[in-house]
């Protein structure tokens, strides 16, 4: 009687090496879960191993003869292990299982607390996933334990991957036309408010430039009134229009200006027939305009992934982050954004005209996060300096 022992990842794997090795009258003896594989008792793998017996001569034996044999067996274990013994093993085994199942026996105590650094910041599954598997291709055991220094490092691999747009450049022929696009609630037209501060009040951040604003969102009476209260304000002329043929006139007409800003009608990313009404409209501006989605910094991942996928084919250059004065967690957006591979032009962080805007900045978008510590000095030596304002 041959007896043999073989492992693998799972029972199907087992007996098909058995049978591989052993033949067809190979017979199973014993069968047990136990773990693979590993370094130093971390990752290991799950995994079976099954004992077996071959008859000398190969044949088959009937029920009866395996019975005896299996006795046999049974018997000499007797003689070298006491029954106490084995329960002990099994015992042990089924503890050794137990724990190598537990989360806190594969995972380092450091990564698990950025995991829920990650998840605190409504960072997405996957974000975090990746996130997590870097950390262990690029950290040793022995350098985990300096957790300071995995924090800092994984704050400038999220920095890493907030992708910032460049500021709007002017001296080229014609106006600069910015159009800004996106879902209903977002503060497009406010946005536009102060991008006309900015760039057309005297004094301000830039030179005080000749600026136009253009304005296809007609249906919003309130709307109509801000755009118009705010155009008053800073003596910058306003236009409505309702169609491609009177936006491309009207932008004939502002051939003089420095630059034209163009808000649109507030759409849900679901209602397709809208956007691509709105999308022929301002197919009238041509390939010179620069479009921009505005995102609210409140959205939830899914929210904004469908709202990415939906205005995509307006074909914009980057986005305006809004609204980030209400929230504290930005994970959700730089999820969706890194997986998108969108940057981010402007971050607006309240309704103030035109104060609450700035160019986007990791550094402060970085500073928006809650848990982390941040070394601002450190980030702005990495990423330059953070927009003025911060």
């Amino acid at each position: 009687m041959r007896y043999f022992t073989v492992q693998a990842r799972t029972d199907r794997e087992a007996i098909e090496k058995m049978k591989s090795a052993y033949g067809e009258e190979a017979r199973i003896l014993t069968h047990r879960a136990v773990r693979r594989g590993g370094l130093l008792g971390l990752f290991t793998a799950e995994g079976v191993e099954v004992t077996g017996y071959i008859s000398e001569d190969g044949t088959r034996r009937k029920k009866v003869e395996v019975e005896d044999e299996k006795k046999k067996i049974l018997d000499t274990v007797r003689r070298d292990q006491t029954l106490q013994v084995l329960l002990k093993e099994i015992q042990s085994l089924r503890e050794a299982v137990t724990t190598a199942r537990a989360p806190a026996a594969e995972t380092h105590p450091s990564i698990a607390r950025i995991e829920d650094l990650l998840g605190v910041n409504d960072f997405s599954e996957e974000y975090c996933t990746g996130m997590r598997d870097r950390i262990r291709r690029e950290f040793s055991l022995e350098t985990l334990e300096n957790y300071g220094a995995l924090q800092n490092t994984v704050v400038e691999w999220i920095g890493d991957s907030i992708a910032i747009d460049a500021p709007l450049a002017f001296g080229g022929p014609g106006p600069v036309v910015v159009v800004i696009v996106g879902p209903t609630g977002v503060g497009k037209t406010t946005t536009i408010a102060k991008l006309a501060a900015v760039h057309g009040l005297a004094g301000g951040r830039a030179p005080g430039r000749k600026v136009r604003i253009i304005t296809i969102d007609n249906y919003r009476i309130a709307a109509k009134q801000q755009i118009e209260t705010y155009a008053e304000i800073m003596r910058i002329p306003v236009s409505l229009v309702e169609s491609a043929p009177e936006l491309a006139k009207t932008l004939t007409l502002s051939q003089e200006a420095d630059l034209v800003l163009i808000d649109t009608i507030g759409r849900s990313p679901r209602d397709l027939a809208k956007l691509a009404e709105m999308k022929d409209i301002l197919g009238a501006c041509g390939t010179r305009a620069m479009i921009y989605l505005a995102l609210s910094a409140t959205t939830k991942a899914s929210d904004a992934e469908e709202i990415l996928r939906q205005f995509e084919p307006f074909g914009y250059r980057s986005v305006i982050l809004t609204k980030l004065d209400e929230t504290m967690r930005i994970g959700n957006v730089v999820s969706v954004l890194a997986r998108h591979r969108k940057s981010v032009a402007y971050l607006c962080d309240g309704q103030g005209v035109p104060q609450d805007l700035s160019e986007a900045s990791a550094v402060r978008l970085l500073m928006n996060m809650e848990g982390f510590r941040i070394n601002r000095e450190a980030l702005e030596k990495r990423y330059g300096r953070a927009a003025r304002g911060n």
